[in-house]
């Protein structure tokens, strides 16, 4: 392959990775609910905690925290709705990560704020969005 083949190949690869469309209906959700507790896999990372009052609050000063963050813009959600999405990119490609927060119910009617981190390309996000939502959450001191 020729120097120009690879070439334009990685300026496609990045320019997709920059300006692919961001699906509010795949990444504007919960993560799955098993206990409220932290869980930390390959690609993503989960923060849950019990709701003090009603959570409102705290969801409100996580917001404000999160919408002054580089390279982070809020994507859906509102904190009338209780659930709010943000896609935060890397400094030099512009990888996207998709963090979700909201106030959530378990099944026996508890409520409990989360925090769920994503990557959206590759395997691993090399404990990107943990570093990032545990910095987060201590400018919150939960």
């Amino acid at each position: 392959m020729s120097i120009w083949v690879v070439l334009l190949l990685s300026v496609a690869a990045v320019a997709y990775v920059r300006l692919a469309p961001s699906d509010q209906g795949k990444w504007h959700k919960a993560a799955p609910f098993q206990s409220v507790e932290e869980k930390h896999g390959k690609g993503f990372y989960i923060w849950r905690q019990a709701a003090e009052d009603d959570g409102t609050a705290t969801l409100a000063a996580l917001d404000q925290i999160i919408r002054a963050e580089p390279r982070t813009k809020l994507l859906a959600g509102s904190l009338a709705d209780k659930q709010l999405t943000y896609v935060s990119r890397s400094k030099v490609v512009g990888f996207p990560d998709y963090t979700t927060i909201g106030i959530y119910q378990t099944p026996e009617g508890q409520s409990y704020l989360e925090v769920y981190g994503r990557l959206r390309f590759g395997r691993s996000d090399l404990g990107v969005n943990a570093k990032r939502i545990k910095g987060w959450l201590g400018q919150l001191q939960v």
